[in-house]
């Protein structure tokens, strides 16, 4: 088994390319993750972080250069392939929960797992592990409306860790929260990343945070240095 989660290889993209609104975004970008590390990605806004995170989770395509996840090559594959890829590679959290609304916090964690043939019975035992690994066991059965913010990005985490992926890619997963909560829901998705071995990428703005992960790197000018 190959020993790198992730590989960037020369990462190129560039948005209306040729037009007067022409913006370069990353310019042979490269990155190794490997398994079991985590990653922090500190960028300015604006320099790329979300595209770079596009990219590496499969919801964009570079211009150039190749995406490797556990070490195969992801970079020309279909749609079809990309997206059972994703569904069951790639993890994602994003500033904002995006929980559906009409849905309990243990439906939500369920949900990705039925849309990955899991049977209803070890779905559901799985979504109550993750819940209760997380510290909300008991509030599986609210709403999101009924849930603080700092519990629906739990549910959110327990979420992107449903089909067990290999990568996890986070963007910004606390920066919608105030400083308190942000702690202890990085905190607790430390926690959840260590327990189940995965491989992750967290962009932040938050350089406390950042440090308390394996590695820090940076995206500026297009590069991760």
């Amino acid at each position: 088994m190959n020993d790198q989660a992730l590989t960037l290889n020369s990462i190129s993209k560039t948005y209306n390319a040729g037009k007067p609104n022409e913006v370069k975004v990353l310019h042979e970008a490269s990155l190794q993750i490997d398994r079991g590390e985590i990653v922090a990605l500190v960028a300015p806004s604006g320099a790329g972080k979300s595209t770079l995170l596009h990219i590496a989770g499969l919801l964009d395509t570079p211009d150039t250069g190749s995406v490797q996840i556990d070490g195969a090559d992801m970079t020309r594959l279909g749609d079809r392939a990309r997206t059972a890829a994703r569904r069951g590679q790639v993890g994602f959290v994003y500033q904002f929960h995006h929980l559906l609304p009409e849905f309990s916090a243990l439906e939500n964690v369920i949900l990705p797992q039925l849309a990955n043939a899991v049977p209803q019975a070890r779905a559901e035992t799985r979504a109550r592990d993750l819940l209760d690994r997380v510290g909300i066991a008991a509030r599986a059965d609210h709403r999101p409306a009924a849930l603080s913010g700092g519990e629906q990005q739990r549910v959110a985490f327990c979420r992107a860790l449903a089909n067990e992926p290999s990568l996890l890619l986070a963007d910004e997963p606390t920066g919608n929260l105030d400083p308190a909560t942000s702690d202890q829901v990085f905190a607790a998705l430390m926690s959840l990343v260590r327990d189940t071995g995965l491989s992750a990428l967290i962009a932040t703005h938050n350089m406390e945070l950042a440090r308390r992960m394996d590695r820090v790197v940076h995206l500026q000018d297009g590069q991760i240095t």
